[in-house]
């Protein structure tokens, strides 16, 4: 193998390395965030289990995970992003067939650790250090497609185990979805993911190998490092809660709006308005990417993207199932933002931090805001159980519920500008 660039390189790399983030994120987000809800109804399924039994190991799955996120900058280090990456699909796809095969309360805990740390670098923060090499100034645009796997993990993967699981079984769709995942990712991880720009001969964002210019977003005049007292930065502290409250609202939200919609409006209504959700994600994402320039504010473009979701949650609070088509605006403006509150904070943590240390910031953002959402779906919850112990449909002593998200969505806008704001150099 040579060690110099390549001398006339065709076509810039990293946009293939944007698709193969991309299927990473497809396998990552669709097994390791959107198959443990599933999970969990199957184990009920073919147990006598309690839910808060195996509730508390979905929690579990997701705490252990943030744990392993807080070191994957020192994992990437010492292993490399392709094996990390690697070793990461093996953990997940094991994991998932010890929750198939549990007999034992004490084995849905064992198989947990191995979803949540194999699903850590599979998720944000893998996502963005597979990103980060080959981009600079385009960086927006490349997280936002890459970062798109994740919603369409979760539009293709929620059916799809439901699917495989009523046909085949838990643990032969276990074992089907495991395979496809490991050869998938073996392919990419030793293919796409071990190439540098280095070696291609290129430069960041498809320049000429070494024509980097200094930009704005590239942190110049930010210090070469950062304080090992990381918590006492005060620009890391409101990122970090920003992402952190943003994200506890959101996955509150998500986790029951299925359940406060379907008894009024049907269940094949609410999942269509669940899709139109992910895909207003999408969109989100998109439209963010194309509008963040080398002299935009980060900060308040992500504390708008709040503030927007915010107004969602507003008419979803006012308008019930009494009015649909208000309703269904709340939904686009909170969908708007869904895949803003994953993909911003990388994008803000590139701007304000040097890039030796971006890595640092990000992982211990996404670790820091994955503990804490771990516990939404609980803490929120238990605003809308009703007497009976039954969850309350919409429009019906939902008032709390959603004002709680509300205002932890105007809180998360409100760290954002809170934080530093640095005017961006001219191009």
């Amino acid at each position: 193998m040579s060690f110099l660039p390549s001398p006339h390189p065709s076509t810039f790399y990293g946009d293939t390395v944007v698709r193969a983030a991309f299927v990473v994120a497809l396998f990552g987000w669709g097994v390791g965030f959107y198959g443990p809800p599933v999970f969990l109804h199957a184990v009920l399924v073919r147990t006598d289990w309690s839910l808060s039994l195996v509730s508390a190991a979905v929690t579990f799955h997701f705490l252990f995970g943030a744990g392993v996120i807080a070191f994957l900058p020192g994992i990437h280090r010492r292993f490399g992003i392709p094996a990390a990456t690697l070793v990461g699909s093996v953990l997940l796809a094991a994991g998932v067939l010890g929750w198939a095969a549990a007999v034992e309360p004490w084995q849905l805990f064992v198989a947990a650790l191995f979803t949540g740390g194999g699903w850590a670098p599979m998720g944000a923060a893998g996502i963005n250090a597979i990103i980060a090499p080959w981009f600079v100034d385009k960086r927006p645009l490349a997280l936002a497609k890459a970062y798109n796997g994740a919603s369409i993990g979760g539009m293709v993967f929620s059916p799809l185990w439901a699917e495989l699981i009523e046909r085949a079984g838990f643990p032969a769709a276990a074992m089907m979805v495991g395979l496809v995942m490991v050869v998938v990712v073996m392919s990419i991880a030793t293919r796409e993911l071990v190439r540098t720009p280095f070696e291609e001969g290129q430069g960041v964002d498809g320049r000429e190998y070494g024509n980097v210019p200094v930009t704005a977003v590239s942190s110049e005049g930010v210090a070469s490092t950062i304080s090992p007292a990381l918590w006492k930065e005060r620009r890391f502290l409101t990122l970090a809660a920003a992402m952190s409250l943003g994200l506890f609202a959101q996955i509150g939200l998500i986790a029951q709006l299925f359940s406060l919609m379907a008894p009024s409006m049907g269940v094949r209504l609410a999942g269509g308005i669940m899709t139109l959700a992910t895909g207003c994600a999408m969109g989100g994402r998109f439209i963010m990417a194309r509008l963040l320039g080398g002299r935009t504010d980060r900060r308040r473009a992500a504390a708008a993207s709040y503030a927007v979701q915010a107004l969602g949650t507003l008419l979803l609070w006012v308008a019930g199932p009494e009015h649909p088509a208000l309703f269904v605006l709340g939904i686009v403006l909170f969908g708007l933002g869904i895949g803003n509150a994953t993909s911003l904070p990388p994008l803000i943590a590139q701007a304000e931090f040097a890039p030796t240390d971006v890595a640092r910031v990000v992982s211990r953002s996404v670790a820091l805001s994955q503990a804490l959402y771990a516990f939404a779906p609980a803490v929120l919850g238990g605003l809308i159980v009703g007497g009976s112990g039954d969850a309350a449909p919409l429009g019906s002593a939902t008032g709390a519920y959603f004002a709680v998200i509300f205002a932890l969505q105007t809180a998360a806008a409100a760290c954002m500008l809170s934080g530093p704001r640095r005017r961006a150099a001219p191009p």
